[in-house]
């Protein structure tokens, strides 16, 4: 079956500083018509930091859109010109004021592909060290670290304390990959 709809008309109805809105008139595939509403975002990079001591890094900070704090693994937008590599090193400064040593990209996906063309690369990030210079943070971030082990991570993805999406997939992740943040001597 062919399940490509194709684009009538579109027009943009709203453009702000982090989205904009664009509204299509698509042809579905039996020839009938739907309106389509797209958010249209930057890529964006997420990172799962594991410390030597065997915990994950999360910023703590209040998120409008949830109504509430969230629980969540550093991330932000790749700006113009920027690697996704070089946003994910440039977030773990701004976020944690830490760098790696060893930082691998393990997945790329749409954060939520029924609205929104957001495509997110997630990585590992271990040998965490403090910067040798920090970058500015956003000026409208408040954060505050938090380090969990893997079962106290597991058991407040289990009770929704843990709710985003990006750190639910870095957990079980971590989950399926314990060795993360191990070192060994020799």
């Amino acid at each position: 079956m062919d399940f490509e709809e194709h684009v009538q008309s579109s027009e943009m109805v709203f453009n702000g500083g982090l989205v904009q809105v664009e509204r299509q008139q698509v042809t579905l595939p039996d020839h009938s018509t739907a309106t389509r509403e797209i958010v249209h975002h930057q890529p964006a990079v997420a990172v799962l930091m594991v410390t030597a001591a065997q915990k994950m890094c999360l910023v703590q900070q209040w998120r409008s859109a949830a109504k509430g704090v969230t629980l969540e693994i550093p991330a932000g937008k790749v700006e113009p010109g920027e690697t996704a590599t070089a946003a994910a090193k440039r977030e773990l400064n701004e976020e944690t004021r830490l760098a790696t040593d060893q930082l691998e990209p393990v997945a790329s996906f749409y954060t939520s592909p029924g609205f929104t063309d957001e495509f997110m690369t997630l990585y590992v990030a271990t040998g965490l060290h403090a910067v040798n210079q920090a970058l500015p943070q956003d000026a409208d971030e408040f954060l505050h670290l938090v380090e969990l082990d893997l079962p106290t991570a597991l058991a407040q993805v289990k009770s929704g304390k843990l709710a985003d999406a990006k750190t639910v997939m870095a957990v079980w992740y971590w989950q399926s990959h314990p060795e993360l943040g191990v070192t060994t001597n020799g």
